[in-house]
């Protein structure tokens, strides 16, 4: 891409951060593409893939002679595709890729390293891959890390590099949104308005809606988030964010929420939630047996 010039991957870059992924596949055939470009977007398109739950044709199309971002995200698919399985074989690779002084600084790699380790939940080994940035996505997952950790203030940190790059660029903004939910209070209404924005300037997503419907949620409007997650669900029945958020939103609700928790168990079974309530289960057993 010349220096200055317009990035032809703009609008496939925005497809993907806002979770419209079969939007960014099927716009993919861009013409004149630098090599570089087509490495980027072919990265793009298959992490497209990966996130709505194609693996198997991720890990089928990508040969042992793809660039090393290729390659990298070959292994983020098997790793999602199998985690108790694949995780050993993984990682494995990933630290040897990371360790060659010719390829171990690659972005795409270093993400994928702090992909796999957030969902190790080893945030101090995804740190040390993703801390550096260099790429606006590698901040966004650092700010991602830093919440998850309860360091808002680091977060915000990260989200002050990416404003200074370019405030107004959606993942700068999608960043923003995710610190003011993690904040509360008043920012709470910033957040809904960041994603109220992308609703008015992009096609409406599953991700977009979810935003929406969270914000509601901290603000009491349960009724109003409901119907947003509803419209999520009919968009993508299997999204696990979407299920989690309408087993909250139904039992605010007084609503029943055990279909919805059977779904998520049925196509999630790793998802934070469903390892809440089993344990919940378990100790509610374990509690009966010795009151027996």
């Amino acid at each position: 891409m010349a220096s200055g010039g317009p990035d032809p991957l703009f609008g496939l870059r925005n497809n993907f951060y806002l979770g419209a992924y079969q939007a960014a596949i099927n716009g993919s055939e861009i013409p004149g593409l630098s090599p570089d470009d087509v490495v980027e977007r072919d990265t793009i398109v298959y992490r497209s893939y990966i996130a709505l739950g194609s693996y198997q044709l991720v890990i089928n199309e990508i040969d042992s002679s793809a660039a090393t971002p290729l390659q990298a995200v070959k292994l983020l698919a098997l790793y999602l595709s199998n985690p108790e399985n694949n995780k050993e074989t993984v990682i494995s690779n990933l630290r040897e890729l990371l360790a060659d002084p010719a390829i171990g600084n690659n972005p795409v790699l270093r993400l994928v390293a702090g992909t796999v380790f957030t969902h190790e939940q080893d945030y101090n080994e995804a740190l040390k891959h993703t801390h550096s940035g260099g790429t606006m996505e590698l901040h966004a997952l650092n700010v991602q890390i830093f919440l998850k950790i309860h360091r808002s203030d680091y977060a915000e940190k990260q989200l002050r590099v990416m404003q200074q790059i370019d405030e107004d660029y959606p993942l700068t903004q999608l960043a923003n949104a995710w610190l003011n939910l993690a904040v509360g209070g008043s920012k709470i209404q910033e957040a809904y308005l960041i994603f109220q924005d992308f609703s008015e300037k992009y096609p409406m997503t599953s991700l977009i809606l979810n935003g929406k419907a969270v914000c509601c949620m901290h603000k009491g409007e349960f009724d109003e988030a409901e119907t947003l997650l509803l419209e999520a669900l009919n968009k993508d029945a299997k999204d696990p964010e979407t299920l989690a958020n309408l087993v909250v939103c139904s039992l605010h609700l007084g609503k029943p929420a055990s279909r919805y928790l059977s779904q998520l168990k049925l196509s999630h079974p790793d998802h934070v939630l469903v390892k809440r309530a089993s344990s919940a289960e378990e100790s509610f057993e374990r509690a009966i047996q010795t009151a027996a």
